[in-house]
């Protein structure tokens, strides 16, 4: 019998794929390990990659397989590629600057690895691997000097452990879905970026995006339709955008694919990661003196049509100024404001209370039927020039443009054309009823958030965010806003159409935990003026940029504690989705050695729209109790004692 067990165990072994590593790639501090594989355990034949993480010297494979290969026009770059050769391992170390995000001073730093493989028909394809502290990144490229040729699939694709759980967001145009937590689930379809997964077997989280998308290429998603384990990079539905443009892209050779990335680690690297920055395209904005983040007020949340009313848009200038707040939006339906003036009369007014104004664009064109006003003016080149000239004369420093509903390549093209025209008017820009960030606002830093999130602006749609805000507030943190800002339009007090059960304390935590370069905050005036000092002192005082961002506690779905730090000074935003209080213990050991900091900490009272406001000095070693209420939050600076 054992002989026997011996021998079918042998058998068994025999007819096993065997895989031969070629390449390995592993990251600066030796925590993350990229393979790659041939699956034929030749030179020739189709690769993939393999992701591995070490901790505590137990090293894992976190993604057993990513599918490589593309199939272009004229043919096929995924089955008979030839490893031609392997390039020198060189160190990336690259320091940039944000002027606005999760961290001011970033560290581009990778070990990278070239691959250079041939068709069966002699033509290139380099694969181009990095691996980072925080994860792991790789791209095409075809080196050929000329061509030009559609691309008709990209086969990448991420096999994924069924045993990892998972947080998804359901396909839609506008990237404003919720997501759903899953483990081994079924359901088979489209989904958004970016992607999270936790893998149970090694404790190790990670995170599935797309950076430096260009006009070479258009924006992708990730589908399970054919195998539910294997999210596959997919090109967008030909009916987007009206079933405008075309849903392939057409590439120019010398070409590079946008990055594939993979940020891991703990839920701290993932939250803190500049991963998706790190790698897309430095500035093309050489001065950039006049691009300011910033709070705006913003009418439409509280009043849908405000805008039309002179008064109304007043009323929210004079809050920005009262609240110290840089900026105004003027959203849509500007060109039809009466009751007492017009736009230029409310741009005048503005002015001369000391707050800058933000002007509302639709899109245009046939690839939205919304049609709202005023719409088609960003449409063209020579529209932009037309309205940005005359934006310019009156002082209109930024704007809104609202309703893509596409990620085809022609949209990508639309999206930077709008930056780069910008950009030569010195035009803040930011974008609704969009794409999710690919690390544009470190190329265009004139992009200063975008939409892409179910936010408060459905309290208005519906009754579902009543319900579901408190536990989606803690798992955007974790998903969406990780890759890049996020105009959720937070702080609500009042209420708009339908209710919001989250506590006073939570609603204030939102203006640190949720990072937007234009952080505009919803609620109308009387919902401010009427908070307590301290809580009015805060949101007049909360940065829109931050140096450097620490995730202290929480996890997706339950809560969340984050520290983001502007100057010397310190601010922290913790929020609840638990329907029972609870008590969460608050420490400091992320402050500097022998430093005192005096504490304002306003946090959840005795009901859900009242304030408990404590006063202390704390240092690096203090700790402290603070109860939530259910659903609940706070807010805390840490000013430096001299």
């Amino acid at each position: 019998m054992i002989k026997y067990k011996t021998f079918m165990a042998l058998l068994f072994l025999s007819v096993m794929p065997v895989f031969s590593q070629k390449v390995s790639v592993v990251s600066p501090n030796n925590r993350i390990t990229v393979d790659l594989i041939n699956r034929q355990n030749t030179d020739s034949g189709e690769w993939f990659l393999k992701v591995s993480y070490n901790e505590k010297n137990t090293t894992s494979t976190v993604i057993p397989e990513i599918v490589l290969g593309l199939t272009r026009s004229d043919q096929d770059f995924s089955k008979d590629l030839k490893l031609l050769k392997t390039g020198k391992q060189v160190l990336i170390n690259e320091r940039y600057n944000l002027l606005h995000g999760k961290r001011s001073d970033c560290s581009n730093s990778a070990n990278e690895t070239i691959v250079f493989f041939e068709n069966s028909q002699k033509a290139k394809l380099n694969l181009i691997i990095r691996a980072y502290n925080d994860g792991i990144a790789f791209r095409y490229e075809f080196p050929d000097k000329e061509g030009s040729f559609i691309v008709r699939d990209e086969l990448t694709s991420y096999n994924i452990p069924a045993t990892a759980k998972r947080w998804l967001e359901k396909w839609n145009t506008a990237n404003e879905g919720l997501y759903s937590v899953m483990n081994d689930d079924n359901t088979q379809q489209s989904w958004c970026y970016p992607a999270l997964f936790d893998s149970p077997d090694n404790d190790c989280w990670f995170l599935l995006h797309e950076a430096d998308v260009d006009r070479n290429y258009c924006g992708s998603k990730l589908s399970n339709i054919a195998d539910k384990s294997s999210y596959k990079i997919t090109f967008p539905d030909p009916k987007d955008g009206n079933g405008l443009g075309e849903s392939t892209p057409t590439i120019s050779l010398p070409w590079k694919s946008p990055w594939r990335i993979v940020i891991m680690g703990t839920l701290a690297d993932i939250v803190e990661s500049t991963l998706v920055h790190d790698v897309s395209s430095p500035s093309v904005i050489k001065n950039t003196e006049w691009i300011k983040p910033g709070l705006v007020s913003w009418n439409y949340w509280s009043n849908n049509h405000g805008t039309k009313d002179f008064k109304i848009v007043c009323d929210f200038a004079d809050l920005a100024a009262s609240m110290d707040w840089p900026y105004t939006l003027i959203d849509w339906e500007w060109d039809a404001m009466s009751n007492g003036g017009n736009l230029d009369d409310a741009v005048k007014y503005i002015h001369s209370i000391g707050v800058k104004p933000l002007l509302w664009y639709n899109s245009g064109g046939p690839h939205t039927g919304v049609r709202s006003t005023p719409r088609d003016r960003m449409l063209t080149h020579e529209n932009r020039v037309e309205e940005f000239t005359k934006l310019k004369k009156m002082g209109i420093v930024g704007v809104k443009v609202d309703f893509f509903e596409s990620e085809k390549q022609d949209m990508i093209k639309y999206y930077l054309d709008i930056l780069d025209d910008a950009a030569k008017f010195e035009m803040l820009v930011y974008f609704h009823g969009c794409i999710v960030p690919r690390g544009w606002e470190r190329t265009y830093p004139n992009l200063m958030t975008l939409e892409a999130v179910r936010g408060a602006e459905w309290y208005n749609n519906g009754p579902d965010l009543t319900t579901t805000a408190p536990e989606h507030n803690t798992i955007l943190p974790f998903t969406r806003n990780v890759v890049g800002p996020m105009d959720y339009t937070p702080v609500t007090f009042t209420n708009s159409q339908y209710p919001h059960i989250t506590s006073y304390g939570h609603e204030l935590a939102l203006s640190v935990v949720f990072e937007s370069g234009l952080q505009h905050l919803a609620d109308r005036p009387e919902g401010y003026y009427s908070l307590p000092d301290a809580a009015r002192t805060f949101l007049k005082e909360v940065p829109a940029a931050w140096d450097d961002t620490k995730l202290l506690d929480g996890y997706p779905g339950r809560d969340l504690i984050i520290a983001r730090k502007k100057g010397t000074n310190w601010y922290i935003g913790g929020i609840s989705s638990e329907r029972f209080e609870r008590t969460k213990n608050l420490n400091f050991d992320f402050l500097p050695e022998n430093k005192k900091y005096k504490l304002t900490l306003i946090a959840d009272g005795k009901h859900d729209k009242n304030f408990s406001v404590q006063y202390k000095v704390i240092d690096k070693s203090s700790s402290l109790s603070v109860k939530l209420l259910r659903r609940g939050g706070f807010a805390a600076v840490l000013k430096p004692i001299d």
